[in-house]
């Protein structure tokens, strides 16, 4: 056969299309055939993918011709990097689902009503109302302690204070601001557990309104019932 002809028997896709479909199912196997169109407008045949056509549809084709199904194109390095990244991301969400469902689950154990929740708001705030009530008592003894200091100060008007008396004066001076500065600390730590209680008592009363586990999104609340127990320890020390 001259190249001519074998040429021309090559840019025959039909008649390569028929004679590996006969093949197929002259075989008794479903062989693979696969067609496709090529950039320069070609139809090709073969019995595997066809590399000419990686960058477009592929169709696979039954041993009846008929399609079995169409081959999408092979991506490129940024179209797999940009899958790969989706796929990174849908396992990070269902990552986040899972752990959002196991902290509800966690959380409904835990306060099965909203007594129990509100006996656990109270345990935790009591310590820190028990600090702040140590720091007003030691605030009160300090202002007693200042009072003959100056007492003593008033001996001294005009002129400059003995060494002795101005440190006393000084280290009441800076215990008082440190104990002020407990106190507000404290007070703001009060009125942040107090909403972290509150924000975790709403989520939850959805929960116990039958809310399924995890359908709720971010739970902040979750994590406010551990910083409250962070807290008692802290105070508690």
């Amino acid at each position: 056969m001259k190249r001519s002809d074998r040429r021309a028997d090559w840019r025959a896709p039909r008649w390569a299309a028929a004679v590996l479909l006969v093949a197929a199912g002259s075989s008794g196997q479903a062989a693979a055939i696969y067609s496709c169109i090529d950039a320069s407008g070609r139809k090709l045949t073969s019995d595997r993918p066809i590399a000419a056509c990686s960058d477009r549809e592929q169709r696979e084709l039954r041993p009846d011709g008929s399609v079995k199904r169409v081959v999408p194109p092979t991506p490129t390095a940024d179209e797999r990097a940009e899958q790969e990244a989706r796929e990174r991301q849908a396992a990070l969400d269902r990552a986040a689902h899972q752990d959002a469902i196991r902290r509800d689950r966690n959380l409904m154990s835990r306060f099965p009503n909203e007594a129990a929740h509100h006996k656990a708001r109270g345990k935790a705030l009591d310590d820190m109302r028990n600090s702040v009530a140590l720091s007003e008592r030691r605030l009160a003894a300090l202002s007693a302690e200042r009072r003959p200091l100056m007492d003593e100060a008033e001996f001294y008007v005009g002129k400059p204070l003995p060494l002795k008396l101005r440190q006393l004066l000084d280290a009441n001076d800076a215990a008082t601001d440190a104990q002020r500065v407990l106190i507000q600390n404290q007070q703001a730590e009060i009125g942040r557990v107090n909403a972290l209680f509150d924000a975790e008592l709403a989520h939850l009363k959805k929960l116990w309104g039958g809310a399924p586990a995890g359908s709720l999104g971010a739970v902040a609340a979750a994590d406010g019932a551990a910083s409250a127990a962070t807290v008692k320890k802290t105070a508690a020390r």
